[in-house]
């Protein structure tokens, strides 16, 4: 008699990748409801800064040094003036 765990000459046919299978989608379900759920919450926690919007003064900042409008010397001084009044460290060890 042929059953399910044995095909043909007495090897496990193709049924053995059935149960993987099943494994990995419940795996994949799991993540993707962890996803969806606790760790979005989790994504910007107590260790990260929050993203400096578009109209911060240090992101006017960036955008005033980007167009050509200050030098570097100037973007440097004013932000480190910033960095002191909202807090945050320079980036790259700075000075």
């Amino acid at each position: 008699m042929q059953t399910l765990a044995h095909y043909g000459d007495g090897g496990p046919g193709p049924w053995i990748l059935f149960f993987p299978v099943i494994w990995a989608l419940v795996i994949g379900g799991g993540i993707a409801l962890l996803r969806r759920t606790t760790w979005r919450a989790h994504r910007g926690g107590p260790w990260r800064q929050p993203p400096i919007g578009n109209d911060s003064p240090i992101a006017v900042l960036g955008h005033r040094f980007a167009s050509g409008e200050i030098d570097e010397d100037e973007y440097w001084r004013r932000l480190s003036v910033l960095n002191e009044e909202f807090g945050r460290t320079a980036k790259g060890g700075g000075a």
